[in-house]
């Protein structure tokens, strides 16, 4: 869902929802290369710990979905 980004330069471009519920943000972004991409960050109580990802598209419209998930802290 896009956001109405307002004046903030740094605020997220898309709100990413699942169920209804917003479950992340993902923000548009360059590679060095040039190359457009979204940086991701998805979280839930049912996730055991943050996904951080990057969507790419392909020349042939396809796209790949990167991500990693960072260690949970210890409780």
């Amino acid at each position: 869902m896009p956001n109405d980004k307002g004046d903030s330069e740094n605020a997220l471009d898309f709100h990413l929802q699942a169920a209804g519920h917003e479950v992340g943000a993902a923000w548009k972004k360059t590679s060095e290369g040039g190359r457009d991409y979204l940086s991701m960050s998805l979280d839930d109580p049912s996730f055991p710990a943050t996904v951080y990802a990057r969507l790419i598209e392909n020349a042939d419209g396809t796209h790949d979905l990167i991500w990693s998930r960072s260690k949970p802290k210890a409780a």
